[in-house]
């Protein structure tokens, strides 16, 4: 793969932080306590004389436009830390952005292994195709996937960009 495809790659997983990053900017300065609420959660909208559809709750991953769920990553990265560290909620975004990124890549370069291979199913072997031809993913991953069948010699699966 030459230079220029890893770095236009780059280039738009840049593009694509940062607009996450604004996103979530906007979406944390709009958020609006509902009228009349006190410190603490509510029971119900009706209580408070709102109207459900306005008071309804919003994901993390809805508020940025993420697949992957923002809580659950900041959940799992609270788990591993050790001595109680504290970690931002901006972490959990930034690292569901990457995850959901790397995951459509892959994806993305499996599928297009599949189809030269005239498969519409996604096989273990597609994905070490897909991972094994590319550079940055196999510098990223070195690793080998199970039921992935023989990893050497493998033959570079054209991409189609």
């Amino acid at each position: 793969m030459d230079k220029h495809v890893i770095v236009e790659r780059r280039c738009m997983f840049i593009d694509a932080l940062l607009t996450i990053s604004s996103r979530a900017n906007t979406a944390s300065a709009s958020i609006k306590p509902p009228k009349g609420a006190s410190s603490g959660k509510s029971k119900s909208s009706e209580s408070q004389g709102g109207d459900a559809a306005s008071d309804a709750m919003q994901t993390r991953s809805a508020k940025v436009g993420l697949q992957f769920l923002v809580g659950r990553i900041h959940r799992y990265l609270k788990q591993l830390t050790q001595h109680n560290v504290r970690i931002g909620a901006e972490t959990a975004v930034y690292t569901s952005a990457i995850l959901e990124y790397l995951t459509a890549e892959i994806l993305e370069l499996a599928s297009n292994a599949s189809t030269v291979l005239r498969l519409k199913l996604i096989a273990p072997r597609h994905l070490q195709l897909a991972i094994c031809g590319d550079e940055g993913l196999d510098t990223l991953v070195c690793a080998t996937i199970a039921s992935g069948v023989v990893s050497l010699f493998i033959h570079k699966v054209p991409t189609f960009i």
